[in-house]
């Protein structure tokens, strides 16, 4: 999934230089922000033939035929006709590569470069080779992007997990494998994106927006650890009341923990007594929770854990509203202390100027 929400092309012109052709216009919609570009069907041609190049296959929708103006000639000819259906084909073109399955042919640079995405969204170098620069708006496009690939990354961790369960070790190791690569991609992304970000600090971003975006990047890289910790370490145990399958002849690093070990961990006789620090309490039955089974118990607990995720979200929420009501309450007295000192420094020269006219008066006197 791309920042690129959706394409249209809903208009043409007839253009006379160099010599006569027609452009078409293309508007691009992305999170927080739309564009639009102007671009002709040998363009497109070059498109297809470069994003075909660089990615190995042709693009999901076939390009509209080269010639369909020239197969009909002469005074009968409906030229705004044929220039409505191969607008409408190369929309459909567009629209084919950015909601095909495979992300290959939208991610291209090619594509984007046609689309005119800034290149700074992808942590690219420039032919000079200095880094571009974010807009505020296509930061804000590359940080929703990042957490789009997060949930992707995520989800390939509780694919791998699926298939380990399954007991389908070869398919787990290469979705752990796809969810390392992704990582490290997002992680070059994230670094470009800090990077980013300090550039529109010294350009003269405001200081509360700046802190609100860093602690944006700082959620990001937190996400980043933990899924990097999730990916370093593959299941080996299965779930509980299935038995765990015998490795393979082929698999000798398969290492299996032997029974001392396992009653020495679990099979303890010292009683625990005491949990962080606390004195431990039988667990007691409630009216809510004495008529649920295992499986019930489970969904409450999920519900009340997912009902304290949202209260902790708008305790989140008030807390950034608290912070940004005391930023401007600081702000104002700021700018209040500095009308009382300039307040002040009227009324010493006022003051400065009596006592002068005092003197005067008394000397006339």
């Amino acid at each position: 999934m791309t920042a690129i929400q959706a394409v249209y092309i809903r208009g043409h012109e007839e253009r006379p230089n160099p010599k006569p052709h027609v452009v078409y216009r293309i508007e691009i919609q992305a999170h927080v922000r739309s564009w639009q570009m102007w671009r002709r069907y040998s363009e497109f041609v070059e498109l297809h033939t470069e994003i075909t190049k660089s990615t190995g296959s042709p693009p999901p929708a076939a390009l509209p035929p080269k010639n369909a103006f020239s197969v009909f000639k002469g005074p009968f000819r409906d030229e705004s006709a044929m220039i409505e259906r191969r607008r409408a084909d190369l929309e459909t073109y567009l629209r084919a590569i950015l909601s095909a399955k495979e992300e290959k042919w939208r991610d291209s640079f090619v594509f984007r470069d046609f689309l005119g995405v800034p290149i700074g969204k992808q942590g690219l170098m420039a032919e000079g080779g200095s880094k571009t620069r974010f807009s505020s708006a296509s930061w804000l496009d590359e940080h929703i992007e990042l957490q789009s690939r997060i949930r992707d990354v995520r989800a390939d961790i509780n694919r791998r997990d699926t298939l380990s369960d399954r007991g389908d070790v070869g398919a787990s190791h290469t979705t752990n494998v796809q969810a390392k690569k992704s990582l490290a991609e997002i992680l070059s992304r994230v670094r470009t994106l800090t990077e980013g970000l300090q550039e529109l600090g010294m350009s003269g971003m405001a200081e509360g927006e700046l802190q609100r975006r860093t602690d944006m990047v700082a959620r990001l890289q937190d996400d980043c650890e933990k899924l990097g910790k999730m990916v370093t370490v593959a299941r080996q145990v299965s779930r509980a009341g299935v038995s765990t399958p015998s490795p393979a002849p082929g698999f000798t690093n398969v290492a299996v923990a032997p029974e001392s070990d396992r009653a020495a961990l679990l099979g303890s006789n010292k009683p625990v007594t005491r949990v962080f620090g606390a004195a431990l309490k039988k667990p007691q039955e409630t009216d809510v929770t004495r008529p649920l089974d295992d499986h019930g118990l489970l969904q409450l607990q999920k519900v009340q854990m997912e009902q304290q995720d949202t209260q902790l979200s708008q305790l989140t929420s008030i807390l950034q509203r608290q912070r940004h009501l005391g930023e401007a309450i600081g702000a104002e007295l700021a700018i209040q202390i500095e009308m009382l000192d300039d307040f002040n420094d009227d009324v010493d020269r006022v003051g400065s100027k009596l006592t002068s006219a005092k003197k005067q008066l008394n000397r006339l006197g």
